[in-house]
C-alpha cells in the first residue's frame, strides 16, 4: 500500500505543480511520444531479459505493491514451526520428524504455517535440509555450506528482477530523447508554418524527454529499488531458517536453537524474547494435551 501511495504522490506532485504553474494539462497527452517510448522500452526488455524472468516479473511487481509480507507475525510463525519440529525431535528422536519433512504439505506441524505452505521455496528449504540431517549423510560443516549455497543462489536469482528494471529505468531518459528528436524532425518539416503550429510540435517533442525522465526516476527506478529490498527480505527469511537448523544440528536444544534463529531477524520485525517464549509455551501445552 505504501508503494501505491508513493506513486500517487509522484503523479499528483508533478502534474499538480505543472497545472498550478499555468501549464495546460492536455499538452502532456501526446500519444505518438508514448507509443515510441513504450515500444522501445518493451522491446529492449524483451531483447535483454530471459523468458523465465519476464514471466515472473509482473507477479514480483504485484507483490511489491501489496507491501512487504515478512511481518513480525510471519517470523513468529516460522519460529514456532521450527521450535515444534525441534521439540518433537528432542522428545522422540530425529526420526520422529521424518513423516513431517517427507510430506510437508500434509504435515500437522507445517500446515499450521500458511505462509510457509504457500511458499514452496522456503518449505523445501526446511524439509530438504532436515531430510539430509535425518539421513546423516552430511557433516555439520557441509550442511552449513549447502544452506549458504541455497541462499546465495536464491538471492542472485531474485536480484535479476531489480537489475532488469533498473536497466530499463536507466534507459528511459535516453529513449525520451529519441522520442524528442523524432518530434524535432517533424517540427523542422513544418518550420515554415505559423508560430503556433511550430510551438505545438516543439512542445509535443519535449513531452518525450519529460516522460522519459519522470518514468525513470519517479517510477521504474524506485520500483527496482523496492524489488531489491524484497529480495533482501527473502534472503533474511532463509537466513533465519538456516541459523535455527545449524544451531540445532550442533547439539543445541529446541529452545536455544529457536532463540538463536530469532537473533537473525531484522529488528523492525523481530519478535521479542517474551513473545517467543509465550508462543513456545503454547506449543508445549498443546503437545501435553494431545499426549493426555
Amino acid at each position: 500500500m505504501i508503494v501505491i501511495l508513493g506513486l500517487i504522490v509522484v503523479i499528483v506532485g508533478v502534474l499538480g505543480g505543472f497545472v498550478l504553474a499555468g501549464g495546460p494539462l492536455f499538452v502532456l497527452i501526446q500519444l505518438p511520444e508514448f507509443i515510441i517510448m513504450g515500444a522501445a522500452a518493451i522491446g529492449s526488455l524483451l531483447i535483454g531479459t530471459p523468458f523465465w524472468l519476464l514471466k515472473r516479473l509482473p507477479s514480483k511487481i504485484g507483490q511489491l505493491l501489496k507491501g512487504d509480507p515478512y511481518t513480525q507475525e510471519v517470523y513468529l510463525n516460522l519460529l514456532q514451526t521450527m521450535y515444534e519440529l525441534f521439540l518433537v525431535s528432542d522428545r522422540s528422536g530425529l526420526m520422529s520428524i521424518e513423516q513431517h519433512v517427507e510430506e510437508p504439505n500434509t504435515s500437522s506441524i507445517f500446515k499450521k504455517n500458511g505462509f510457509l505452505i504457500s511458499h514452496k521455496t522456503f518449505l523445501n528449504y526446511i524439509s530438504d535440509t532436515l531430510k539430509l540431517t535425518i539421513s546423516g549423510g552430511v557433516s555439520e560443516q557441509e550442511l552449513e555450506y549447502l544452506l549458504d549455497a541455497d541462499i546465495e543462489t536464491h538471492h542472485e536469482e531474485m536480484s535479476g528482477f531489480s537489475t532488469t528494471l533498473s536497466k530499463v529505468g536507466d534507459a528511459l531518459p535516453g529513449l525520451g530523447i529519441v522520442a524528442a528528436v523524432l518530434g524535432i524532425i517533424i517540427t523542422m518539416g513544418s518550420i515554415g508554418g505559423s508560430p503556433e503550429s511550430v510551438g505545438e510540435k516543439v512542445a509535443a517533442a519535449l513531452v518525450g524527454t519529460f516522460i522519459g525522465v519522470l518514468a525513470s526516476y519517479g517510477f521504474v527506478s524506485p520500483i527496482a529499488n523496492g524489488l531489491e529490498f524484497n529480495s533482501q527480505s527473502e534472503q533474511r527469511y532463509m537466513m533465519c531458517i538456516k541459523t535455527g537448523i545449524v544451531a540445532y544440528t550442533k547439539g543445541n536444544g529446541a529452545v536455544i536453537s529457536t532463540e538463536i534463529a530469532r537473533r537473525a531477524i531484522y529488528s523492525h520485525v523481530k519478535p521479542s524474547f517474551q513473545e517467543l517464549e509465550e508462543a513456545c509455551h503454547k506449543i508445549r501445552t498443546g503437545m501435553k494435551t494431545l499426549t493426555v
